[in-house]
């Protein structure tokens, strides 16, 4: 098999955590259009790109599927209409782009996609995302680095990052200056305060990520 990727732009299979590498946007590009990185999650801002391959380990996977939960009752209660797009590119053309592990539109105008166009999300053509999300097993350093420089350059009005190691959910909200502030209530989920997502995983030290979805909906009741 041919893969497109240009020469040198790989993921660093030695090392212990994908690494950013100088690359083009023509590089990103090759990337996307690679039989090879078909499932890989690839992030480029200001000239560096990011590789993600292999599947999510257990952890991961189970506070990552905890979240859609969370999403689903709190919309369904509060009776909003919601698309999550989880895995899917958002990008602004020959700047950014990313694919984080949650990507939340409430209300209408979420993309659609159409026949002959790329499988991305063009932020030129749709509106930016409500909320993103990433879950932070063994990556909190750069989701709260390098990844947050990236959000806020993509102006994404507010960013999750759950660290599933220490059980805890920083959130942060744009500011006009471009740059995020922490925030201790969601402004996307009005009325959420970021402490109940905390101790609804909390919850998964005693049960599984169904029965904190399901204690987390008792708790919403009241909100």
């Amino acid at each position: 098999m041919t893969h497109s990727t240009p020469t040198g732009i790989r993921p660093i299979l030695d090392a212990p955590l994908p690494q950013w590498q100088p690359a083009t946007w023509k590089d990103y590009l090759a990337c996307c259009d690679d039989p090879a990185l078909e499932q890989a999650r690839l992030f480029f801002n200001q000239g560096y790109l990011l590789i993600y391959l292999g599947n999510e380990g257990i952890n991961h996977a189970r506070f990552n599927s905890l979240l859609t939960m969370l999403f689903l009752s709190w919309f369904a209660q509060k009776g909003q209409s919601f698309d999550e797009l989880g895995g899917c590119v958002i990008e602004k053309p020959k700047r950014q782009a990313a694919s984080p592990d949650k990507i939340v539109y409430i209300g209408e105008g979420s993309p659609r996609w159409k026949e002959g166009e790329p499988r991305r999300i063009n932020l030129t053509q749709w509106r930016v995302p409500d909320l993103v999300g990433e879950v932070a097993d063994t990556t909190l350093a750069t989701d709260l680095d390098e990844k947050k420089e990236l959000y806020a350059a993509l102006e994404i009005p507010e960013y999750w990052v759950v660290d599933i190691r220490g059980e805890r959910v920083l959130a942060f909200r744009l500011q006009e200056d471009g740059k995020y502030q922490q925030c201790e209530d969601s402004v996307a989920l009005e009325g959420l305060p970021i402490s109940l997502i905390e101790r609804t995983l909390a919850q998964l030290n005693q049960g599984n990520n169904g029965s904190a979805a399901f204690w987390f909906a008792q708790q919403i009741a009241n909100l």
